[in-house]
């Protein structure tokens, strides 16, 4: 194969792509100029979100949040090293320069990121966790989650194997899950996976990969029949940039690749922090103190709509003593009964009635935050049971009460702070300038027989984009890593290059074992943390 590492041998090549200088010699202090203007943001942005907090456990929070980024640094250098590989092996970029590109559109992926890919990944989670993420147990389930995650994610670096992050979270939450589910007295309230959500991930990380690998081997094979320009597939010459056309097309989709990594994957740490912010410090977290002053009584009115609804479907002489506990029974069991319909009327009316007297969620007492957030929370969860498990079958009118209520509960309790976003889109954009060698030379080298060619890295990278950014905006979780890395080996396949099959094998082995392999991590440290809190 062309171009094979020199390090192997211990002589360095300075024809090498990972060699090439980059020139950009402002960039860096540019870019550290811009982590600290957003470190002191974050800072104040944290400090004035906390004045109206009673007490704030700093050492507890500090700690978590540290962790916390610590996991999107490393998703930064084991994810995004993948963006740059065909940029760097086709030289239309410089190794260095490639770098900084991908970890500045990470940065602004981040930013711009709708937060339903943040939600989604939390939807896995048992509710029981969720409702109780600042008692012992939630805190257990956070640090096994993203301490299972980092300590996989660095493993595979290490070795050089491209697995996904993605893959590793999930694994992660179901480990966590189960082991929640294996400590629970008997028949506890909401205290298991939910598998149907966890499938329905599943099955799209398990899938983007395949769909990876047979688009890229089609686009590159329909590229072949329709431009018929010899360069665009044969290897780099020397230290020579390719044409211009080609280079702008690689650089685009090299630019996609890292922004929309950005935006899918920025948003699991995000997630990640919100529950960290719910747990440690709910009357500043639990409730959105949004500037719109208005969404709580969008929320009331909602709520009025879906007691009336309900109402339609009530049967005479049906009672319930504990509403609560019987809508929790309802989520446990995801089961519907006559006494359900009255229940969950009732809990709804009485959790609207607590916040009737106020006017904006900055009104609300304190001491009243925390547990508003997981009534209206498991209200959501209910009513999930009819509009997505039709468990009680509605008219369309009635119907759209419930959607109508999902929203307002979202504009309640699914939002991400600015300073979050900030937060993680600095500790990917430091993550993708770190320790990136390993996974490039991999993509690069190790996966097809002969180099890289131009017209192999923009179909690759093409087809990446397209489906994470299409992943975003479904509000699914997908893995760059396994997508370019299959989209890479597909193109050698279309090209007839040959691929190595033992790099092949490590890249199935470690997408077959990122899931058990986490789910045990997540599952013993879950146990080990529980005693510990």
């Amino acid at each position: 194969m062309v171009d094979v590492v020199s390090s192997e041998a211990g002589i360095p090549r300075p024809d090498h792509p990972l060699n090439q200088s980059g020139g950009a010699k402002w960039f860096l202090p540019a870019f550290g100029v811009l982590v600290l203007v957003g470190v002191i943001y974050v800072g104040y942005a944290l400090s004035q979100d906390l004045a109206v907090a009673k007490t704030v456990p700093w050492i507890l929070l500090g700690i978590a949040l540290l962790i916390a980024l610590g996991f999107e640094f490393v998703n930064g250098f084991h994810d995004t090293a993948n963006a740059v590989a065909t940029v760097i092996y086709t030289r239309s970029m410089p190794a260095e320069f490639a770098v900084m590109w991908s970890g500045v559109f990470n940065f602004l992926g981040v930013l711009t990121s709708s937060g339903a890919v943040a939600f989604g990944i939390l939807s896995l989670l048992p509710v029981e966790l969720i409702l109780q993420v600042g008692s012992s147990s939630g805190f257990a389930m956070v640090f096994a989650l993203l301490v299972a995650a980092i300590l996989w994610n660095l493993g595979t670096w290490f070795l050089g194997l491209p697995a996904s992050s993605s893959h590793t979270m999930v694994g992660s939450i179901i480990g966590v899950g189960l082991a929640n589910q294996f400590m629970a007295p008997a028949g506890s309230a909401t205290s298991g996976v939910d598998w149907g959500q966890a499938t329905n991930v599943g099955i799209t990380l398990l899938v983007s990969p395949i769909v990876g690998f047979f688009a890229a081997f089609v686009l590159l094979y329909v590229m072949k029949l329709l431009v018929r320009n010899p360069a665009l597939y044969e290897a780099p010459k020397g230290n020579t940039p390719p044409p211009w056309w080609i280079r702008s097309l690689l650089i685009f989709t090299c630019t996609g690749v890292s922004f929309a990594h950005g935006s899918n994957d920025g948003q699991k740490g995000m997630g990640l922090i919100m529950l960290i912010l719910i747990g440690v410090v709910p009357t500043a977290y639990a409730l959105n103190r949004t500037p719109d002053i208005n969404y709580l009584d969008a929320y009331k009115a909602a709520s009025a709509g879906i007691e009336t609804a309900l109402g339609n479907y009530v049967k005479p002489g049906v009672t319930v003593t504990d509403a609560k506990a019987a809508v929790q029974d309802a989520v446990r069991t995801k089961t519907w009964s006559d006494q359900t319909t009255v229940a969950l009327q009732t809990y709804i009316h009485d959790t609207t009635a607590s916040l009737q007297p106020y006017a904006s969620v900055n009104n609300v007492p304190t001491d009243l935050v925390s547990n508003a957030r997981n009534d209206i929370y498991l209200i959501g969860e209910a009513l999930k049971l009819i509009d997505k498990k039709k468990l009680l079958p509605m008219q369309d009118a009635d119907l759209k009460a419930v959607t109508d209520y999902h929203k307002a509960v979202d504009n309640a309790t699914k939002f991400i702070p600015l300073w979050v976003k900030i937060a993680v889109a600095l500790a990917l954009g430091l993550g993708t300038m770190v320790g990136w060698k390993r996974i490039v030379v991999t993509v690069g080298e190790k996966i097809g027989k002969s180099h890289l060619t131009y017209g192999q890295g923009a179909a690759a990278e093409l087809v990446a984009m397209i489906t994470i950014g299409m992943a975003d905006r479904f509000g699914l979780p997908v893995s760059t890593t396994h997508v370019l890395s299959s989209g890479v080996a597909g193109t050698m396949a279309a090209n007839g290059s040959g691929l190595q099959w033992s790099t092949v094998r490590n890249l199935l082995l470690a997408w077959v074992l990122t899931l058990p392999c986490s789910i045990t991590l997540a599952f013993v440290l879950f146990i080990i943390f529980r005693q510990v809190f």
